[in-house]
C-alpha cells in the first residue's frame, strides 16, 4: 500500500523546447524530467487556445462577419473561406490540416497540405490520424453502459475494480477515489506521462533521445509504475487537474470487469454501434493507408523536425491511443449525444460539467466538455480536443447533432503554448451559424 502522501503539486516538467514551466514547491527543488513539452499536461495552452477561437467566433457572429449558410449565395462564400482557412493553417508550421463541417444547409470536408513530414502525398478531407485524448468520449462511454449495466456505480472506488490500484492511491483515499472522479479529473491522481517515458532515458534533457523511446513499448505495469512515482495532487473531489492517468486506470477496469480488452470493446461497442468505419485502437507503432503521419517541431533545439512514424501508442493506451478520421469522429459525437450509445439520462449526466470556471480545463463533464455556442446565446456545444506530440484535433457538436466541426492536423509545434487549430476552427465555428 503507497503511504507516503504529498498534497502539493509535483514539480512542473522540465521543458527545454522553451515552454515555460511552473514552479515547483519551497521546499521541493525542480527536479530533471523528459521534454514532453505542449502535451495533454498543458492542458491550460489547448484548453485556453480553443475557448479563445471560440469567443472570437462569438464576436465575429455577432457582428455578422458571416452570412449564413442557408442564404442564397452565401454557402460558396462560406466554403470558399473554409478552404483558405485549411490553407493559411498549412502555410505556417503544420504539415496537413483536415476539417469538416456540418450544419443545416452546409456539408463540408476538406484538407490541405501533405500526410507526411518529407511532402509526399497530399493531405485528403478522409485521411486518418491519431484523434489522442478524444479518445476519453470514447471510453467514458464504456464505463458508463458498464454503469448503465449495473457492473458498478459512479461512487465505486477503483481500487474495487483494479485491484493493482491499490499500490497507487494513497491508503487514506482508497474508498473516496471513484470511477467519477478518475472520469473528471478530480481525483488528484497527477499525470504520469513524464515519468512514463523519463524512466526509459539515460539523459532526461536529451530531445532526440526522449523522442526515441517515445517508440518502446510501454505495458501495464509499466503504466502503474509511473503513476506510483509521483506525489498525490489533492484531496479527491476538491479541485481537478487533468490526468492521463485517470483513464489508463479506467481502461484496466474495463477490462477487469469484462474479461476483454480495451480494443476489442471499442470495436464492438463504439466504432461499429456508431458506424465508424475508420477507426481503430492501435497498440503498435505505424499506420497503413490514407493517414496523416504524425511529425513534432521542436524549433532550434535538437533536430527541428521530428517524424514519429515509429511512436507506440501504448504510451497513451486507453487516455489517447484512438485513431480516426473526421467524419468518425462526427459519428461519434453524434450517436453520443442522441442516445444511440447511452440511455437518455445518462447522456444528461454525461454533458452535465463537474468542473466549471477552472483555467485547467472547459466546463467538464463524464469525459466531454462543453464551450459556448458562439451562435446562440446562452446555448452549448460538447466535444474534446486530442492533443499528441505529433497531432492537434478537436470535435465539437451542438446537443441535437445538428452542427457539428471537427479539426486536425499533424506537424504540431512543440515550441509555442498557442494552437495551431484556431486558424481553422473559428470559420469553421461561424460556418455554422
Amino acid at each position: 500500500m503507497r503511504t507516503t502522501l504529498t498534497v502539493t503539486t509535483a514539480a512542473a516538467l522540465a521543458l527545454p523546447l522553451g515552454l515555460g514551466a511552473g514552479a515547483a514547491s519551497a521546499d521541493e527543488p525542480a527536479p530533471s524530467a523528459p521534454p514532453v513539452a505542449a502535451l495533454d499536461e498543458h492542458r491550460s495552452s489547448v484548453a485556453q487556445a480553443v475557448a479563445d477561437a471560440v469567443a472570437e467566433a462569438q464576436r465575429q457572429a455577432r457582428a455578422r462577419t458571416f452570412g449564413a449558410p442557408s442564404e442564397s449565395g452565401a454557402q460558396h462564400d462560406v466554403k470558399a473561406a473554409l478552404d483558405q482557412a485549411l490553407a493559411d493553417t498549412a502555410a505556417g508550421v503544420p504539415v496537413g490540416v483536415v476539417g469538416r463541417v456540418d450544419a443545416p444547409g452546409l456539408h463540408w470536408s476538406g484538407a490541405d497540405g501533405t500526410r507526411r513530414l518529407d511532402g509526399r502525398g497530399p493531405a485528403h478531407a478522409q485521411d486518418r490520424f491519431r484523434a489522442a485524448s478524444n479518445t476519453k468520449m470514447m471510453v467514458s462511454t464504456l464505463v458508463l453502459q458498464e454503469f448503465e449495466r449495473g457492473t458498478w456505480t459512479l461512487d465505486t472506488p477503483v481500487v474495487e475494480v483494479v485491484p493493482a490500484a491499490a499500490a497507487v492511491v494513497p491508503d487514506p483515499y482508497e474508498d473516496d477515489v471513484t470511477l467519477e472522479l478518475l472520469l473528471t479529473h478530480r481525483s488528484g491522481l497527477p499525470d504520469h506521462l513524464g515519468p512514463l517515458t523519463g524512466n526509459r532515458m539515460t539523459d532526461p534533457e536529451d530531445v532526440d533521445e526522449f523522442f526515441e523511446v517515445l517508440g518502446e513499448e510501454y505495458r501495464k505495469a509499466d503504466h502503474l509504475a509511473a503513476m506510483d512515482d509521483q506525489p498525490w495532487l489533492f484531496e479527491p473531489g476538491t479541485d481537478v487537474s487533468y490526468s492521463n492517468a485517470g483513464y489508463v486506470l479506467l481502461g484496466l477496469a474495463l477490462e477487469r470487469a469484462t474479461g476483454q480488452d480495451v480494443e476489442r470493446l471499442l470495436e464492438r461497442r463504439i466504432f461499429a454501434e456508431a458506424g465508424m468505419r475508420h477507426s481503430a485502437f492501435p497498440d503498435d507503432p505505424g499506420a497503413r493507408g490514407p493517414f496523416l503521419r504524425e511529425a513534432a517541431y521542436t524549433g532550434n533545439v535538437g533536430a527541428g523536425w521530428y517524424p514519429l512514424d515509429g511512436f507506440d501508442p501504448s504510451l497513451f493506451g486507453a487516455a489517447g491511443a484512438v485513431t480516426s478520421t473526421t467524419a468518425d469522429l462526427q459519428r461519434f459525437t453524434e450517436a453520443l449525444v442522441t442516445g444511440d450509445l447511452l440511455e437518455p439520462e445518462t447522456v444528461t449526466d454525461v454533458l452535465t460539467p463537474r468542473t466549471t470556471g477552472s483555467a485547467v480545463l472547459p466546463d467538464y463533464g463524464l469525459g466531454v466538455y462543453r464551450l459556448p455556442d458562439p451562435c446562440q446565446e446562452g446555448a452549448w456545444l460538447y466535444g474534446h480536443d486530442g492533443a499528441s506530440y505529433g497531432t492537434l484535433s478537436i470535435t465539437l457538436t451542438s446537443p441535437d447533432a445538428d452542427r457539428q466541426v471537427t479539426v486536425a492536423l499533424t506537424g504540431r509545434d512543440l515550441t509555442t503554448l498557442e494552437s495551431d487549430l484556431t486558424t481553422a476552427l473559428v470559420p469553421a465555428l461561424l460556418a455554422t451559424c
